[in-house]
């Protein structure tokens, strides 16, 4: 029997019990959909962490926190030896200055600027994130936080927003009407930036030093919008004279330090993070914090789907009972066909078949209402939440709830594909086994 007049039979099988052969695929296509939808929370949830993570870090950086068992301060001369190692990019070390620092182009102000010294070439090498402009080249030229230039406010404008904090402080009511900043492109503006010393008896600055400065970079937005960045980026070459101006030192608490290493592909820092870890630095990176993350994701995963599988293995009830039943009702066609000399193989194949195609087929809708599914969930459950929360979570709120990757699509088919072939496979052996003269003698 050629293979088109296989499947010609089967066609003609299933068109006979219609209602039949569609409570048995409905059955299939739930289940189906049901194992997709209840994994794809665990792939949505997973999903959305892992952009958490990787939105608020660099994916290439690792963080040096210390050296030895007693975690000491680590620096960067104590990383020389990585400065031309292979898979590392970059060795970036800065130093946060927490004195009082005023920022000043034309009338405005920005009283909350950090000034951030740093290795202008190892931070060209690590690929420092830029919104415009670029990387300063010379001493003079410093790149500025995203939200630097929209807190630069003229006199006027800080005393209305003073006003406004005292009212709303006062009456517990009303929003702030933030002044908007700059108005213009800040990047080729020249600013003086002026350092003040605090008195440690007093608490007040009792001497200042001021610097110019050209802005030639801006850095990106934070991945929050409540996330702030008006850092004042400068070469470590005017360390030595702020520094000593302001007797910066970790011990009087004005100043600290951050080490960071940068692989040159995400693909290396496993790599990189190990070697680290072997000469006793203490390190932390974005893949570790994947890894663990993803040790936990995959057992909730395979959780899930072996809850949806239950609902396949019951849907495969279904399947059984209409392939016993098409056995017996086809009794005497399989007496005809291995009288005429069918091979015992084939007549078992076209059932493998048959229930191979309803397997499929309802795994195919069940794909598709899955889908379906899922955008409505990531849809609807935003303004849900907008709705019963207090306050609302805000415009920018985004939630993957439910998630659907191509691997689950291909694990659930072959799931619900190999049980219900497998639910075929009984009544197929029965009916090889179908003695031809007890089935040509039975009335139908």
């Amino acid at each position: 029997m050629k293979f088109s007049d296989q499947i010609r039979f089967i066609r003609r099988n299933m068109k006979k019990n219609k209602l039949r052969v569609f409570m048995t695929i409905l059955a299939t296509t739930m289940s189906c959909a049901f194992l997709i939808v209840l994994a794809s929370v665990g792939f949505g949830i997973q999903k959305m962490a892992m952009d958490e993570i990787l939105s608020n870090q660099t994916v290439t950086q690792i963080s040096v926190e210390g050296k030895g068992e007693q975690a000491e301060a680590a620096s960067k001369e104590d990383l020389a030896s990585y400065q031309n190692r292979e898979h590392v990019a970059a060795i970036v070390e800065r130093t946060e200055v927490y004195e009082p620092v005023e920022a000043n182009l034309d009338n405005r102000t920005n009283n909350q600027a950090q000034i951030v010294f740093t290795d202008m070439e190892e931070e060209l090498k690590s690929n420092m994130a830029l919104e415009k402009g670029k990387i300063p080249e010379s001493a003079n030229e410093i790149v500025v936080g995203y939200d630097f230039a929209s807190q630069l406010w003229t006199k006027q404008e800080q005393e209305d927003y003073n006003k406004q904090t005292e009212q709303i402080s006062e009456t517990q009511q009303g929003e702030i009407d933030k002044p908007q900043g700059y108005p213009e492109d800040i990047v080729g503006k020249n600013i003086k930036l002026k350092v003040s010393k605090t008195n440690p008896e007093t608490g007040q600055a009792d001497q200042e030093k001021t610097y110019d400065f050209k802005v030639v970079g801006v850095t990106e937005q934070k991945a929050r919008d409540w996330q702030q960045d008006s850092s004042v980026y400068l070469s470590n070459d005017f360390q030595g004279d702020i520094g000593n101006f302001l007797g910066l030192s970790e011990e009087n608490g004005n100043m600290a330090k951050t080490l960071n290493v940068y692989a040159d592909q995400l693909e290396n820092v496993t790599e990189v993070t190990n070697a680290l870890k072997d000469d006793g630095f203490l390190v932390f990176s974005v893949t570790e914090q994947l890894d663990q993350m993803n040790v936990f994701f995959t057992i909730f995963k395979v959780g899930l789907i072996f809850v949806g599988l239950i609902a396949i293995i019951i849907s495969s009830i279904g399947i059984f009972n209409t392939m016993t039943m098409a056995v017996t009702e086809r009794t005497q066609e399989i007496g005809i066909m291995k009288a005429v000399g069918a091979d015992p193989g084939i007549i078992r194949k076209i059932f493998l078949m048959e229930s191979t195609f309803i397997g499929l087929i309802g795994s195919v809708i069940g794909i598709i209402i899955s889908y379906v599914v899922s955008v409505a969930v990531n849809f609807i459950l935003p303004l849900i939440l907008n709705s019963t929360v207090e306050g609302g979570v805000g415009e920018d709120f985004q939630m993957t709830f439910s998630y659907i990757p191509i691997t689950l699509v291909i694990i659930a088919t072959v799931i619900s594909v190999g049980i219900a072939t497998l639910s075929g496979l009984n009544p197929a052996i029965k009916a090889t086994r179908t003695n031809v003269l007890t089935a040509l003698r039975r009335e139908l």
